[in-house]
């Protein structure tokens, strides 16, 4: 098999040509892309992903390169905003198989896809071992979701459940792979439908994707709206195998629920007069708290509570 080096960028890049699909307009071949025109606002947004940190064992190529373009869909998504072309760099090593880099690219059109997108070209270049994807998406005439509009009183919600992307991980990392939900993992689902949806109620007064997890999630709307949060253990809805793998290990519920992330599901909050609304445009999502007047989030239990600390992950 011949390694990237061997082949050389001229020729990976007709390869890649000829594993992803053509897209409308002016895509891979020319200095840059020809994307249509579409309605609505534009929203863009750029992500990277590592060999080193986002590869874990039993991931596939192209579940790498699934996750590759996924993470900037989810970016998306927590705007309101459907993809509509992606750009992708590679830098891989020069002797990764040219087959792998493929399957790379394959994983990325296959997302892409699965959304309602196309990638429109990109690069390639030896290195370390990391994607670097571009995404452009459109509102379609919805507002845009930021993380700064939560206000005191609002409800906070989440799509979705949480943990079983790091229920997964942890499975794998400690030989349990009976146990192991890795679908969440390795080819993670982006709440496109329920981003648009949501923007679409009118109801929604911040929002942002959780990659990074819960903790992280909130912490960030938190200092953006510059607002608190009393977020209830109690009623995070809990993703699958986060029980099995809590009482197999020594990784609590809260560390996957609350501080690892890789779910990618949607943070929201509300105006509580305004539920209906969520209701209206067929939005499931559970209520997991309440905006308050403090600074930062706080994580509730039956008998105390306490500061959310940082994600982990």
């Amino acid at each position: 098999m011949a390694s990237l080096k061997e082949l050389g960028e001229r020729e990976l890049i007709r390869g890649i040509r000829n594993v992803i699909r053509q897209p409308p307009g002016l895509g891979p071949g020319d200095d840059s892309a020809v994307i249509p025109p579409f309605n609505g606002g534009v929203v863009a947004c750029t992500d990277s992903v590592t060999l080193e940190r986002h590869f874990p064992k039993g991931m596939t190529y192209e579940e790498f390169g699934w996750t590759a373009a996924a993470v900037n869909i989810s970016d998306l998504a927590a705007m309101g905003a459907v993809p509509v072309g992606l750009l992708a760099a590679l830098t891989m090593p020069p002797d990764l198989d040219s087959v792998s880099l493929y399957d790379i690219m394959a994983g990325m059109d296959e997302c892409a896809e699965a959304f309602g997108a196309y990638i429109y070209g990109g690069d390639t270049k030896f290195g370390g071992g990391a994607v670097s994807c571009a995404a452009i998406g459109s509102l379609e005439g919805r507002t845009p979701m930021l993380r700064s509009g939560a206000r005191p009183g609002d409800i906070v919600a989440v799509t979705g459940s949480l943990g079983s992307a790091a229920a997964g991980f942890f499975a794998i990392e400690r030989g349990l792979e009976d146990l192991a939900t890795s679908s969440q993992l390795f080819k993670p689902a982006p709440r496109v439908r329920e981003g648009a949806a949501l923007s679409a109620s009118g109801a929604v007064t911040s929002c942002i994707d959780l990659s990074d997890g819960l903790a992280e999630g909130a912490r960030s709307i938190c200092g953006a709206s510059r607002v608190g949060m009393d977020i209830h253990m109690a009623f995070l809805p809990e993703g699958e195998g986060v029980e099995d793998v809590s009482s197999e290990t020594d990784v609590s519920k809260e560390e996957m629920m609350l501080y690892w992330g890789g779910d990618y599901e949607l943070l929201f909050t509300f105006d509580k007069y305004k539920k209906e609304a969520l209701y209206e445009h067929d939005v499931d999502f559970s209520v997991i708290g309440v905006v308050t007047n403090d600074d930062a989030p706080y994580i509730n239990y039956f008998d105390k509570r306490e500061a959310m600390g940082d994600g982990r992950h």
